[in-house]
């Protein structure tokens, strides 16, 4: 697949999900960029501003299957571009400060319907706005990977992006014979505000080499696990 045309980002307020949004709209993209709060995306408003009429912002809670089914009927009578060739399932969150013998339900519950529930049902509902051969990209994690696994640290973002990766096997099977690629992504250890201080891959970096993976990708690839450069990951 050549350039993106008509996109759709979640969690597109900051980080990697603002990143995704302005790289395709330099390539030329028409995006539509959700996010849960819009009147305080400062960001995301200012990029809208600079690229009038190709990018829209519009509410969206992926915790929430009430927005999603809102989100799936707002979008054909607002007149935005469809079909989409591009879904990026980016909103997440990680809670910190878990310690074992102290879990609290209500984390573990929160992280899972963001992180796994959400990306699954809102492709779902998505799915009749998909063009064939599209594109899905479900941001994941390398600490969804059970594998990869050397500590106990983070358990309800760890287990919520195992299950995303479920998911995403499971959307590549319900879409394949429309010949809709999906995909789990391990951006990599990228500097923003979830990844910490520490981090060390730029941004703009992560999501250009995704980028670049996700239009690659063929049906063979489809519900596989990679990384940001195309290694693929152990489940």
């Amino acid at each position: 697949m050549d350039g993106f045309r008509n996109c759709l980002v979640t969690g597109a307020n900051r980080g990697l999900g603002l990143e995704f949004a302005r790289q395709l709209l330099d390539g030329g993209a028409s995006v539509v960029a959700t996010a849960r709060e819009p009147g305080r995306a400062t960001a995301l408003n200012a990029l809208a501003a600079d690229h009038p009429g190709r990018l829209r912002v519009l509410p969206l809670d992926v915790a929430r299957p009430a927005a999603i089914a809102a989100l799936a009927r707002e979008l054909p009578l607002a007149g935005d571009a469809t079909p989409f060739d591009l879904l990026v399932n980016c909103a997440g969150v990680l809670h910190s400060g878990e310690r074992f013998g102290k879990l609290d339900p209500a984390v573990l519950e929160d992280s899972f319907r963001v992180n796994a529930m959400g990306p699954l049902l809102l492709t779902e509902a998505l799915a009749p706005m998909l063009a064939d051969g599209a594109r899905v990209a479900n941001l994941s994690s390398i600490l969804g990977s059970i594998a990869s696994l050397g500590r106990f640290g983070t358990p309800s973002y760890d287990i919520s992006k195992a299950a995303q990766n479920m998911a995403t096997a499971l959307l590549a099977k319900a879409l394949a014979e429309r010949d809709i690629v999906v995909l789990a992504l391990h951006p990599g250890w990228a500097q923003t505000d979830m990844g910490g201080g520490n981090a060390t891959v730029p941004v703009a970096d992560s999501v250009s080499g995704m980028l670049r993976v996700v239009a690659a990708a063929g049906p063979g690839d489809s519900g596989g696990f990679r990384d940001w450069q195309g290694q693929t990951l152990p489940w």
